[in-house]
């Protein structure tokens, strides 16, 4: 009987050790519950589509405080018979750790279509999908995700060339994901005239756009950090996403030129 309640002893702390795990912290000053961001898709002088990023809301999943964040591109009903595109992405992002939860894809472009969902079991280190259960490294990232967190990072005292490494799983792998800084420029759009910071994800796979090129990202050299301009070259030109509005915003955009 002795031996049975030193098993039971050991179960109870192992259990107690596993749920008392500690996960990082990250300070995040740059987005909040109830930003939503819009954006013109342009494909020259002419307006494709409408993007949107949103932070929807906190819940709970996983016994942790996420926020759910979606992105959504939508081709212009104009440009439809053309070439039709409903693109959503959605990630669950630990309030703390901003690690993701939980990752889903669903694209609609033309007659092409794919669905993806992870479960992102970041206590045990594996991804389950919609094809297999994967391991992973701790606090990997879905491609929104790793935007996000992108967003709380400090390029005050980087140099062109400089770079951050995230790990990015897609699918069935882990991919490389690293965020190269290019440096500074002013950029006007409908949303105003912003100071921005350039970078550049390094994308393999698994992107908000499907590319054959390079993807640079003008984001407001403050606090915020929201994205200003996104520029993807494709083999026949390159797609512009512009700021239209913002709302929503977490602080002041103090480099909002007036």
């Amino acid at each position: 009987m002795r031996n049975i309640y030193k098993h039971i002893t050991l179960i109870l702390l192992l259990v107690s050790s596993f749920y008392s795990e500690e996960f990082r912290k990250i300070e995040n000053n740059a987005f909040k519950e109830g930003e939503k961001l819009t954006f013109d898709v342009k494909y020259g002088f002419v307006t494709a589509g409408i993007a949107e990023m949103a932070v929807q809301n906190t819940r709970k999943l996983a016994g942790r405080d996420v926020y759910h964040v979606t992105f959504r591109v939508n081709t212009v009903p104009a440009f439809d018979p053309f070439f039709i595109v409903r693109d959503r992405y959605e990630t669950f992002l630990d309030v703390e750790g901003l690690f993701p939860w939980r990752f889903e894809q669903h694209i609609r472009e033309g007659k092409y279509t794919k669905d993806f969902s992870a479960f992102f079991d970041q206590r045990r280190g594996f991804a389950k999908t919609t094809g297999g259960t994967f391991e992973i490294p701790p606090n990997v990232n879905d491609i929104l995700s790793a935007f996000y967190i992108t967003r709380t990072f400090d390029f005050s005292d980087m140099k062109p060339g400089d770079r951050f490494h995230l790990e990015n799983f897609y699918n069935d792998k882990v991919y490389p994901l690293d965020v190269i800084y290019h440096g500074k420029e002013r950029i006007k759009v409908e949303a105003g005239t912003f100071d921005c910071i350039m970078v550049e994800p390094l994308v393999v796979e698994g992107g908000l756009f499907k590319n054959e090129g390079n993807i640079i990202i003008w984001l407001t050299d403050d606090e915020l950090k929201i994205p200003v301009k996104v520029k993807t070259k494709v083999i026949i030109g390159s797609i512009d996403s512009e700021l239209t509005a913002y709302e929503g915003l977490a602080g002041e955009l103090t480099s909002k030129v007036k």
